[in-house]
């Protein structure tokens, strides 16, 4: 008999973000394990407030050590290893891996394997202001011989406070998805091939139906490494 797959822990930021990686993880596993089958899965979700009060002082030492209480409780219930569906506090990340009792998953790794896999070249970066103007994406894109194209500064005000007034709250305006879509036609006219949508919500409202550009779907490129790496069981 071949063993179990391997129990996936989720370290939640924001809610829909971290939902749509859970929901995927569970509709998906089938694809892998069988009808109605896939991994356990566990998610620890602390309050959102504590994770910008931390973002918006630049305390990365205060996103890592909530990143690590979430680790710890989801070591003690089981899991074997961890994803984060919030691309903005991977920047956190280095602090958090000396600590972890378990192993991660890296969303920014994930995605510019995928980028690599499918011959893309140069690729749009959208997120909050937080996440465009760290190293997160183009650290791990430039490992891959991978070029990042970062939005203007008003356009990435503007998704900034799309993201974090209204789709971290479940709101989705037409206007809002327009102005993603402007940005993305920016992109593309500047040499772009893809876009990478860099916060775990945007797919909510962009994808590759209503986009100039090919998508990157950050958290549900996640989702399927990790239901990869659960069924291979490598922890």
């Amino acid at each position: 008999m071949s063993a179990a797959p391997l129990h996936i822990g989720i370290v939640a930021c924001s809610a829909e973000g971290a939902a749509l990686c859970y929901r995927t993880i569970c509709a998906e596993g089938a694809q892998l394990l069988g009808p109605h089958a896939h991994p356990e899965a566990s998610m620890h979700t602390p309050s959102l407030a504590a994770y910008v009060e931390c973002l918006e002082r630049g305390d990365s030492q205060g996103v890592a050590d909530l990143m690590l209480v979430s680790a710890a409780k989801l070591a003690a219930i089981g899991a074997d290893f961890l994803v984060c569906p919030d691309n903005t506090i991977h920047q956190a990340l280095p602090l958090v891996l000396p600590r972890s009792p378990l192993p991660w998953l890296h969303i920014a790794d994930v995605v510019a394997d995928h980028a690599a896999q499918r011959g893309f070249r140069r690729l749009g970066l959208t997120g909050t202001r937080w996440l465009v103007d760290s190293g997160v994406y183009p650290e791990r894109l430039a490992a891959r011989g991978l070029e990042c194209l970062r939005p203007g500064d008003s356009e990435r005000d503007e998704m900034s406070r799309i993201i974090m007034d209204e789709l971290v709250a479940g709101v989705f305006n037409r206007g809002s998805v327009a102005v993603f879509q402007r940005a993305i036609e920016r992109m593309k006219r500047e040499g772009c091939d893809a876009v990478i949508l860099g916060c775990t919500e945007i797919p909510l409202i962009v994808g590759d139906a209503n986009c100039a550009l090919p998508t990157l779907d950050s958290t549900r490129l996640l989702a399927r490494a990790a239901l990869q790496r659960s069924v291979r069981g490598e922890a």
